[in-house]
């Protein structure tokens, strides 16, 4: 569907202030345009800046993966599953977790199910992009997110959210590697298995979204000592520090 001319209707303008018209969720299907206009509405004034003030150890966090069907979302790779777990107050909330596998239009390449364990017919049983990215939204509300290797997640997120609803994500997002390349600027590799692995953090299901985020969660709350120790108190001091890293 192309975007009508300013002014023309009022459908857009509509959605992004989280809300459709009864004529198009009627035609769209009303779950569709709720979710729709849920996840416009999620990406409003998510960047407030009281939020920098916060201490770390009092952030409300959501440490979340992705599995892909490849490395390229321009090219038309595609989200496969939402691994998702939230921290609060330093403390990883074991019982608030989220995951889901989710439709792809790309067909899952043999060696990714190998990877992952995510079949074809997974996909075909799924919920679809938009309803995953509905869901996981919700789970994420207005918390910082964290995420290793996030240049690869924010992608994906990006290409899903503009290709579902037109928005891109406007949460925080703080990168694990990044503050392993600070905190231990003399390593060899960045991995997560190293990064696990020098943290004495057990490795298992890998590749699983769901287990990585347990484990990037794990690693995060180990950071948050060395970052305390290095006078890093607040979300504002950590942005500072990473910005001459």
């Amino acid at each position: 569907m192309r975007e009508p001319a300013r002014g023309s209707t009022g459908f857009w303008n509509s959605l992004r202030h989280g809300g459709v018209p009864s004529a198009i969720a009627s035609i769209m299907g009303a779950p569709t345009a709720q979710h729709m206009a849920f996840i416009r509405s999620m990406m409003r004034e998510q960047r407030r800046p009281e939020v920098l003030h916060t201490p770390l150890g009092e952030l409300d966090v959501v440490v979340f993966d992705l599995e892909t069907t490849g490395f390229a979302p321009q090219h038309g790779d595609e989200i496969l599953s939402f691994g998702a777990v939230r921290i609060r107050g330093g403390v990883l909330l074991e019982e608030e977790e989220f995951y889901t596998v989710v439709q792809s239009k790309r067909e899952v390449p043999k060696h990714i199910t190998v990877l992952t364990g995510i079949t074809q017919q997974m996909t075909e049983e799924a919920p679809t992009l938009l309803k995953g990215l509905h869901d996981f939204m919700s789970f994420v509300g207005g918390s910082v997110l964290v995420a290793h290797g996030s240049a690869h997640d924010r992608a994906f997120l990006n290409a899903a959210l503009w290709r579902t609803s037109k928005v891109r994500l406007t949460h925080r997002l703080i990168d694990t590697m990044m503050l392993a390349r600070w905190i231990e600027p003399t390593r060899a590799g960045y991995g997560l298995d190293v990064l696990l692995e020098s943290r004495g953090i057990p490795i298992y299901g890998r590749h699983h979204a769901l287990e990585d985020a347990k484990m990037t969660a794990h690693l995060w709350c180990s950071y948050l000592k060395d970052m305390q120790s290095k006078n890093i108190e607040t979300l504002g001091d950590l942005y500072a520090r990473l910005s001459h890293v």
